[in-house]
């Protein structure tokens, strides 16, 4: 018999980190407003947010940050111009960043890591449980990963992470879980979690994606966590001691995502990413995928 815990309906959405594997480009515009396709990235996380009920959403910003705030704001001469035109195509496009959620805004100020940024959501969140989705990972609206999650962290409460199973030598390259099987296909028991680890010593090759459910015990835990990897404070050492000791805040469940993923923080992925969602439009696509299939057979 599963067990009923508070409805989730707050997001909270890092969006302080400098890119800067994407310099020049972002050395003015954020990269989270770097588009893909026709939107910008953050966009679509934002989306995916409140396609999943959640339409309280907490952005954590840093200097520089503005155009965040302004893209999610209504542009009245904007709109007045498209509506003298009778663009209402163009119009609608623009009004329904605006219209998509209650938006609020925090600076992290000093960026100390994802844990310290998660942190700074504590006065907004207070004592509910939270999601937490990092730009950089867009997932497929077909594939509802986070109304999964949060369906299991109200069945059993604490806090649950989305997990991905990849090749063994990428695993350095994420937070790593150890975990059990449960009774359901698509869920596991994670019993401890490592940042980054060699493919020698990681426990297992379940990588942590930028998706979480959290309870908000997390917050005490981060408030007594040390800076760890690259000196920062990392949200997987807090998972870490929740898993650990289920007193604390509840059990650390993982659910195991095989959809659709586009990585954007990465220059390679970032452009994949743009080739198949543009493939995949039913206004771009089909002439798209005819010359990209021109060009690969003349130029590859």
């Amino acid at each position: 018999m599963t067990q009923s815990h508070p409805r989730i309906t707050k997001a909270v959405i890092p969006a302080a980190g400098l890119g800067t594997r994407f310099l020049p480009a972002t050395k003015a515009t954020p990269k989270e407003m770097l588009p893909v396709v026709d939107k910008p990235a953050i966009q679509y996380v934002v989306e995916e947010a409140v396609s999943a009920g959640l339409d309280d959403v907490l952005m954590i910003t840093g200097r520089n940050k503005r155009p965040l705030e302004d893209h999610f704001d209504r542009n009245y001469e904007l709109e007045s111009a498209l509506q003298k035109k009778g663009d209402a195509a163009r119009l609608a496009k623009v009004q329904e960043s605006s219209d998509l959620a209650t938006m609020h805004y925090v600076r992290q100020g000093d960026p100390k890591g994802l844990g310290h940024a998660v942190l700074c959501a504590a006065p907004h969140v207070g004592q509910e449980p939270f999601a937490v989705l990092l730009g950089d990972d867009l997932i497929d609206p077909r594939d509802p990963l986070l109304k999964r999650m949060i369906e299991v962290q109200e069945q059993r409460g604490g806090s649950v992470i989305a997990l991905m199973e990849v090749e063994p030598e990428q695993i350095h390259l994420y937070g790593c879980a150890a975990v059990d099987l449960t009774e359901d296909a698509d869920v596991v028991k994670v019993h401890d979690l490592v940042e980054k680890p060699a493919a020698a010593d990681a426990p297992s090759n379940y990588a942590i994606i930028g998706r979480y459910v959290l309870d908000p015990h997390v917050f005490d835990i981060l408030r007594k966590t040390e800076p760890g990897r690259g000196g920062e404070i990392q949200l997987t050492d807090a998972l870490q001691q929740l898993a650990a000791d289920e007193k604390v805040g509840g059990p650390v469940h993982g659910v195991v995502f095989k959809g659709r993923r586009y990585d954007t923080g990465d220059r390679g992925d970032y452009l994949r990413a743009i080739v198949r969602l543009a493939c995949e439009r039913e206004d771009l696509g089909p002439d798209f995928r005819t010359w990209l299939r021109s060009y690969v057979a003349e130029e590859m």
